[in-house]
């Protein structure tokens, strides 16, 4: 007695015709015969890519670049109209003086997003035009196509579908292109006959459950409170007995891990013992000779005019006069009337007369309203350009004669 519902009769359906044939070049040659022949519904099977096989049954270039790249295009678009809005109405908060919109800063977000919605249409996309998954087909009731289309086979497959079906005449048409047997395949039409195992079934039941418990737990987490320390499944260096600086700590009797360093202390490096290389003074008075450190060459002379150009140009000018382009500013705005004080003339006899390591102090540590440059200028430097500052004083009280004297017959 059946226990089939009256709605689910099981019947004995055909598929379609299965032929098998010898090797890649025979399966190629009756590929173009089926298609030569006018048939739409039919497949080919082989254990491995068979190279001609596309052209010869008339497959057509998939759509499917297509789609990607129109999901590129549209993530595109996605990120740089989100950015913009994030940018211009949601939160338009500018705090670098950029343009609320700006492409190049923009590249990167775009760029992901692109690469994100195209990777989607691809996977997605190949899955959709393949018809996949498939978890069931007749040819898997067939146990010639079972035994060898993953070894050794390789089968041509028209489905009884096709409009130019028909039994004897596509039996005839397989024969001719060479087939060694051909089989009907048929299969059950009872949903019953295709349904999934149940272990199939409870396997990916129990799958489903199992990938939900990280995110239950997490969301549990996420919604309770502890007073025990989080698991650390790596720890790496995130726990580690040291004490943090502005911190509190048991093992000194102050009760702070910050130590005051020891008196007399001085870090590695930062001795500088020799005055008069770095204060510029010996024997308690301003140093009048360079340091031997010093070389007083033309390399030091065109170092000492760089970091003047930079630094005391703006202020002094490139003669160091004192009409640099800070001082032509505040001339133009009146800022004399206002407290601003004009820079010296270096150049000057009163500075000329000074030793070299007052200049070298003044560079460091500034004068009056001139501020000190001794943490944007070693020591080195400050010396080169007191070597420089001595040329432009030369310069400003040079007589005639003061040129050699080959030089003497080209000044006019």
């Amino acid at each position: 007695m059946s226990h089939d519902k009256p709605n689910d009769q099981v019947e004995d359906k055909l598929y379609g015709l299965l032929a098998e044939y010898e090797s890649p070049g025979a399966l190629i040659e009756a590929a173009n015969e089926v298609r030569k022949a006018g048939y739409t519904k039919f497949d080919c099977h082989s254990p491995f890519p068979v190279h001609g096989i596309d052209p010869a049954m008339g497959i057509k270039p998939t759509i499917l670049p297509v789609i990607v790249w129109a999901a590129g295009i549209a993530g595109l678009g996605l990120a740089i109209l989100m950015q913009t809005w994030m940018n211009n109405w949601t939160y338009p908060w500018n705090i670098g003086g950029k343009p609320l919109f700006s492409l190049p800063m923009q590249i990167p977000i775009a760029f992901e997003v692109t690469v994100l919605l195209a990777a989607f249409a691809t996977f997605f996309g190949m899955w959709g035009l393949n018809k996949l998954p498939q978890l069931w087909h007749p040819l898997f009731g067939n146990d010639r196509f079972v035994e060898k289309a993953m070894c050794h086979g390789f089968f041509v497959a028209i489905e009884a579908e096709d409009p130019k079906f028909d039994d004897e005449a596509t039996k005839a048409t397989l024969q001719e292109a060479g087939a060694t047997a051909i089989e009907e395949v048929r299969y059950k039409t009872s949903k019953k006959h295709r349904a999934l195992p149940n272990g199939v079934i409870a396997f990916m039941v129990m799958s489903v459950c199992l990938a939900l418990v990280p995110f239950a737990y997490i969301a549990k987490k996420r919604a309770s409170k502890s007073d025990k320390p989080h698991i650390h499944v790596v720890p790496n260096m995130d726990f580690q007995a040291k004490a943090k600086p502005q911190a509190a700590s048991n093992m000194f009797p102050d009760g702070r891990a910050s130590r005051v360093p020891v008196e007399g202390s001085v870090a590695r490096g930062e001795l500088k013992a020799d005055d008069h290389f770095y204060r510029g003074i010996t024997g308690g008075e301003w140093a009048t000779e360079f340091p031997k450190e010093i070389a007083l060459s033309a390399e030091t002379m065109e170092r000492g005019q760089n970091r003047f150009d930079i630094y005391c140009a703006p202020c002094h000018g490139l003669n160091g006069a004192g009409a640099g382009m800070i001082n032509q500013r505040a001339e133009a705005v009146g800022a004399t009337a206002t407290g601003w004080v004009a820079p010296s003339n270096i150049g000057q006899e009163s500075f000329a007369k000074q030793p070299h390591g007052q200049l070298f102090n003044t560079v460091g540590h500034g004068i009056r309203s001139m501020p000190g440059y001794g943490s944007q200028i070693r020591e080195a430097d400050r010396w080169a350009i007191v070597f420089y500052l001595r040329a432009l004083q030369r310069s400003a009280h040079s007589t005639i004669d003061d040129v050699p004297a080959g030089d003497k017959p080209a000044i006019r």
